[in-house]
């Protein structure tokens, strides 16, 4: 009896420990092992979520191109990656490019069809003006128009006593949206850009709001309106607003966005181009010539930097092992474009595949299990999660742990 016990107790024991092993197996089997690297085709199309190291380290490149403008910026507005610089972190007034802002919390916080009656606190606001009449009736439309076309205080003045009752609670919703899009170096007073103590902004800042708002359909389509009219007081007649961004009708490519201009702040620019699938944003402060700055920094960055779609959306298919489901294998798949701009002197892009040799059943439907990373000159440039493309049920969910550990030894 002694012997047969003893016998139990091994055979026991052995099962045990054989479980153990298992457990440790499959635990170092589930870590992350990167697949084969292999350089990218770049002819291929891909977008990409870029690290921040990437936006710091492409480069300011401040001596590539020569400008007037006391501050200045360009950068890709995909992904705000700084193409050059100079100044740019410095706060500066902005004069009417703050009305990109006032545009966005209009858009974001209004009904563009909602019809507006013109407050008499909105009649006769220093500064460039449409001339709206007190009690006159425009639609919340008719009046961004006018902010961004002909860079009306007027109409800025009455947005913001629609959106918020007053300037002041304007600017803070303002000032609200700058700090969710990390704006740390701007400051808004008004809705409109008159000189004001504590409105300010720097190059990088704007540049960075205004790729945040071209983003937004209904911002793009305005800011690229050459002209267009409204109507004028309830008459027959119109008002024709003239867009004064001169680089809409002298520059190739050309899609936006803001003149502004103060004796205290100087000429200030926000323009935006596209060309070839890249899209840039250039910014000056206190510029003498800035629309001769603004094509000498567009040219350079056209000539210098690609964009490079690397892998589509979906394009890349990986079949990966699954263990306790139904089926052998779960389908995965990129859950993004990856797109990036690069020199145009790049070095070879690589790529690698981060993903688990097995998955566990039960899996949800785009479950994050990997991702894909690309390289160039020693860097991270782009990367995509790799998520299941389907769920996948574990067949032991609904019968037990025991079940499971027979499972392990062939008795399911």
């Amino acid at each position: 009896m002694k012997y047969i016990l003893s016998g139990v107790l091994y055979m026991l024991s052995y099962i045990k420990f054989s479980i153990i092993v298992l457990l440790l197996a499959a635990i170092v089997l589930l870590l992350p092992a990167p697949l084969p690297s292999f350089a990218a085709d770049t002819s291929g199309a891909l977008n990409s979520s870029v690290s921040d190291d990437a936006i710091l380290t492409v480069g300011v490149n401040s001596g590539a191109v020569s400008v007037s403008a006391y501050s200045a910026v360009l950068i890709d507005a995909r992904d705000c990656n700084i193409l050059y610089a100079k100044n740019a972190t410095e706060r500066l007034p902005m004069a009417s490019t703050t009305k990109i802002m006032t545009a966005i919390i209009a858009i974001e916080y209004g009904d563009l069809n909602e019809t507006v009656e013109i407050p008499s606190a909105a009649v006769g606001v220093e500064g460039s003006s449409i001339y709206l009449y007190t009690g006159e009736k425009l639609t919340l439309l008719d009046l961004l128009y006018a902010l961004l076309l002909e860079s009306a205080n007027d109409a800025a003045a009455a947005i913001a006593l629609t959106i918020a009752g007053s300037e002041e609670e304007f600017s803070h919703l303002m000032n609200d949206k700058a700090a969710e899009l990390g704006l740390s170096d701007t400051r808004f007073q008004n809705p409109h850009g008159l000189d004001a103590e504590g409105h300010f902004t720097t190059a990088l800042d704007l540049a960075r709001l205004s790729a945040y708002a071209l983003k937004n359909e209904t911002f793009a389509k305005i800011v690229s309106t050459r002209k267009t009219t409204i109507p004028l007081n309830g008459t027959e007649g119109i008002r024709l607003l003239i867009n004064h961004n001169k680089m809409l009708r002298s520059y190739e490519g050309a899609i936006g966005v803001k003149t502004g201009y103060t004796r205290h702040s100087g000429r200030c620019l926000v323009s935006a181009a596209e060309r070839d699938g890249l899209t840039l944003v250039a910014v000056t402060l206190n510029a003498s010539n800035d629309w001769n700055d603004h094509r000498k920094m567009l040219d350079y960055g056209f000539s210098s930097y690609v964009s490079i779609s690397l892998l589509g959306a979906g394009k890349y298919d990986l079949m990966v092992p699954l263990t306790g489901g139904f089926n052998e294998w779960v389908k995965c798949t990129n859950a993004e474009e990856v797109r990036v701009t690069l020199p145009k002197t790049h070095g070879v892009i690589s790529c690698t595949v981060e993903c688990p040799r097995f998955i566990f059943a039960p899996v949800k439907s785009g479950e994050a299990v990997g991702k894909i990373i690309y390289t160039c000159d020693g860097r991270t440039i782009g990367e995509s999660e790799l998520i299941t493309t389907s769920a996948a049920e574990s067949k032991y969910s609904q019968r037990g742990f025991w079940y499971w550990v027979k499972s392990l030894f062939g008795f399911d």
